[in-house]
């Protein structure tokens, strides 16, 4: 494998000069740079990444922590920051925290050991001390779907709560009264503001949410089944489900089928976060759709200019409501997917 002193060699140029090719020095000759960038061509240089991390104190790699590598919404987020990051010169090393804040801690503390450039992380929970010294101690982080109040880091998030209104006015219209929600952990932000985006879109029309309306999940499948088999042995069922995310709402779907209970019919179902498989349902689900790819794209283009000594901006993006046949029949919706 040929060395930089062979490509200093090939080129008629010193180390040096090699070396300030490489790192993009601008005290080059034009002539100088041809050369060396031919050399390297040719000779199929490949620079060591260690050795460039030790000169430039970079290693252009960043970190991302999500939540459930299992859940399709994290995934499509991983990928999309994946991508992002790779057009900009960047590697990403994933760690997946199972919704377990012990897990999170262990991915962050073991990417800052092996010395990131930058963080991206959707926090479990709300009180991580570990993030808090990272964020104070001078690492770029950005938090992505999820944050941490006190934190002063850019965020990047879809807001769904004009979406969750859209979504109790299309239950309203078809007639449906008694809704009732599967809610997500209370330490998260998502699961917190999407109870609170519900209660007050019922508040609306003049609809109440009973206690025994509100479902304790944690964003896997088995405890939406649960909530809802609960839910289904209550004196006065509700008509209609709002899992608080898809797994949960993959669990709501199991719980209903073994209920015998006709989806669209007898009761409603509706989801937060669109995925693929809710349109091969039968009834297909109706979901409020997250720009899953921008979050990911605006999250490593934030991080990137902390990283690089530019203003970071938070990013927040619309959700929207995509209407399918499991609420009910409906007018066509443009994104209805059915």
């Amino acid at each position: 494998m040929a060395g930089i002193k062979d490509v200093a060699a090939e080129a008629g140029v010193s180390v040096a000069t090699v070396s300030r090719v490489l790192n993009s020095h601008p005290s080059v000759s034009e002539a100088a740079r041809a050369r060396v960038l031919a050399a390297v061509e040719r000779l199929g240089y490949r620079p060591n990444a260690v050795a460039r991390s030790l000169r430039t104190d970079q290693t252009r790699t960043l970190g991302l922590v999500i939540s459930d590598v299992l859940n399709p919404y994290f995934t499509e987020l991983a990928r999309s920051v994946e991508e992002a990051a790779r057009a900009l010169g960047y590697s990403v090393i994933i760690g997946n925290a199972d919704e377990r804040p012990e897990l999170q801690d262990h991915h962050v503390r073991t990417l800052l050991d092996r010395r990131i450039d930058g963080l991206l992380v959707s926090p479990t929970d709300g009180g991580s001390p570990l993030m808090l010294e990272a964020a104070r101690g001078g690492t770029p982080m950005v938090f992505v779907d999820r944050w941490i109040p006190g934190i002063d880091v850019p965020v990047v998030r879809a807001d769904g709560r004009d979406a969750i209104r859209d979504l109790v006015a299309h239950l309203h219209r078809l007639g449906r009264r008694r809704l009732a929600i599967i809610a997500g952990p209370a330490a998260t932000t998502t699961g917190s503001e999407r109870v609170e985006a519900f209660r007050a879109a019922l508040g609306e029309h003049g609809i109440s949410l009973p206690d025994d309306y509100v479902g304790q999940g944690d964003f896997q499948a088995a405890s939406g089944r649960r909530a809802t088999e609960r839910f289904l042995a209550l004196p006065e069922p509700p008509d209609a489900v709002f899992a608080a995310d898809n797994l949960m709402t993959l669990g709501a779907l199991d719980a209903l089928r073994a209920r015998g209970l006709r989806i669209g019919d007898d009761i409603a179902l509706a989801a937060f976060d669109d995925i693929p498989w809710f349109v091969h349902t039968d009834p297909p689900v109706t979901a409020i759709a997250q720009p899953t790819g921008e979050l990911g794209r605006a999250a490593v283009r934030a991080l990137a200019d902390l990283i690089e000594g530019r203003t970071p901006r938070s990013v927040t993006l619309p959700a929207s409501l995509v209407v399918r046949r499991s609420c009910g029949e409906s007018a066509p919706n443009p994104r209805s997917g059915q």
